[in-house]
């Protein structure tokens, strides 16, 4: 079974595939939309009204706000220094309300992506992103201020 026993999944919320997905200790909230092939790890928390695209990947220690867009094939890290023999060092990540990620987006761990700010497509972010901000490249270089409604 994909989707285990200890993964909280609030209100209204669309998986669009349960059995190409992996959930397992994590919590999502209400009205939040799954696409095929992700896989949410441990101590995960997604807000609610989130849209993830298919084949996110998010491992333990990512914290997600509300109103948020994850496009296909991004992917969360959670040790900046990972490797089989050493210990593991989980940084949180966190995601606030409004931030919009593109696809096949890298995000290192123990960055804070702020409010409303967009990710562009394919862009490795490396350090914080303040909020209003549109960043892209690799290293995700900030492109401008975004006026916010």
């Amino acid at each position: 079974m994909p989707i285990k026993n200890d993964v909280v999944i609030g209100k209204d919320v669309k998986i669009w595939h349960p059995d190409l997905c992996n959930f397992y200790g994590c919590e999502i909230g209400d009205g939040t939309s799954i696409g095929s092939f992700c896989e949410i790890q441990n101590e995960v928390k997604i807000g609610e009204r989130c849209k993830l695209q298919a084949f996110v990947f998010i491992p333990r220690g990512v914290i997600i706000g509300d109103d948020v867009f994850i496009g296909p094939h991004v992917c969360f890290t959670n040790d900046k220094y990972p490797s089989c023999s050493q210990g593991f060092n989980c940084l949180t990540t966190i995601i606030e309300d409004g931030v919009v990620i593109g696809a096949n987006s890298t995000i290192c761990p123990g960055i804070t992506l702020g409010k409303n700010c967009r990710i562009g497509a394919g862009a490795v972010v490396t350090k914080n992103i303040e909020k209003n901000l549109l960043v892209a490249g690799n290293p995700a270089r900030i492109i401008r201020r975004i006026d916010n409604e």
